[in-house]
């Protein structure tokens, strides 16, 4: 399901508009994104969360040269399916 689809859903699902589902996938993103850069994590119970884990720095092999490489320490977003979602999926 790519953005628009995901857009006709929820407009379908709550009844609302197309432009209103919109604005309201916009600013969920918005805020997820904000709230995680900031170095908070989001619960939302039943669904799952999302948080952000660092990556210490590794070794690693450039697969074009053979050579050895230093993969520098990062920080990667992760979601943990709750407990609801991840029965839905079964």
């Amino acid at each position: 399901m790519n953005k628009s689809e995901l857009i006709n859903a929820m407009a379908e699902e709550a009844g609302l508009s197309k432009a209103d589902a919109k604005k309201a996938l916009d600013a969920f993103v918005s805020t997820v994104s904000k709230t995680l850069a900031g170095g908070d994590k989001i619960v939302l119970i039943g669904f799952g969360t999302f948080s952000i884990n660092e990556k210490g720095e590794r070794t690693g092999i450039n697969p074009a040269t053979k050579q050895q490489i230093t993969i520098p320490a990062k920080k990667v977003v992760k979601f943990k399916a709750g407990a609801e979602l991840a029965e839905k999926v079964k």
